[in-house]
């Protein structure tokens, strides 16, 4: 397995796996407005899965497509952050886990426009803007919920707490990152704007920025939680059911 593939893989998988939860919540959003603007949102996670997936399987040099390695592959293959599949709970917990991300998503993409690897520059060059307005979304509802309501604000503060857990691992870094100097984004240098940008809306919604003596890993090792089983028991079912149909 050479480095591109497998940090490659890392980045599809996780933005394949958010957009799956994400359009968990299409028709089930608390305003017709929202139904379409998270499932604008998935697509747009969605694009980014197929356009790194894609290029995945090109380097890899196996044969095998983006959906290949979507819809055929076993949960411990799969490389993603635990972030992304854990499941949505309430609303609240949805937007805590689109703010998070979306900054880590940010900043990433940001700092691979300048990658030596021209496709993965390309990729993040389109993903920027785009995650740029998720960043903006899951920020205007955590201070509409934050600073809302009293039950508004104890589930907006519930859902930052529940997901915080599982932050240190968005910044780990690893030899696969180092052998790949100039191409891949060490994530470990942008924990301190993400917490500053993060602490900043935190602080606005006048929710309380959580603490945790706990922090969950693994996910880049193909450790999981045991939501991603069923998670991709509803991705790949009909790939598997009907493999090497077309439509």
């Amino acid at each position: 397995m050479s480095d591109l593939f497998a940090y490659t893989l890392r980045l599809g998988d996780d933005a394949l796996i958010a957009a799956q939860r994400t359009a968990e919540w299409i028709a089930a959003a608390p305003q017709l407005e929202e139904d379409v603007a998270l499932g604008n949102i998935g697509l747009d996670q969605l694009g980014q899965a197929r356009s790194l997936l894609q290029y995945a399987g090109q380097v890899e040099g196996a044969g095998r497509t983006e959906d290949d390695l979507a819809y055929f592959r076993d949960e411990r293959d799969f490389v993603n952050l635990q972030l992304c599949e854990l499941p949505n709970g309430d609303f609240g917990h949805a937007m805590a886990r689109l703010l998070y991300f979306a900054t880590y998503q940010h900043l990433l993409y940001e700092q691979l426009l300048t990658s030596t690897d021209e496709t993965l520059a390309g990729v993040a060059g389109k993903a920027v803007k785009e995650v740029a307005y998720h960043v903006d979304h899951a920020t205007q509802w955590v201070l509409r919920l934050g600073d809302g309501t009293e039950e508004s604000h104890r589930r907006m503060q519930a859902g930052l707490d529940a997901l915080w857990p599982y932050m240190a691992e968005l910044f780990e870094t690893d030899d696969l990152v180092r052998r790949l100097p100039g191409v891949a984004v060490d994530a470990s240098t942008l924990e301190e704007e993400w917490v500053r940008r993060v602490t900043r809306v935190i602080d606005e919604s006048t929710c309380e920025r959580p603490t945790s003596p706990y922090q969950h890993t693994g996910g880049r090792d193909g450790k999981h939680t045991e939501h991603l089983g069923y998670l991709l028991a509803e991705l790949q079912h009909v790939a598997r059911s009907h493999p090497g149909a077309t439509w």
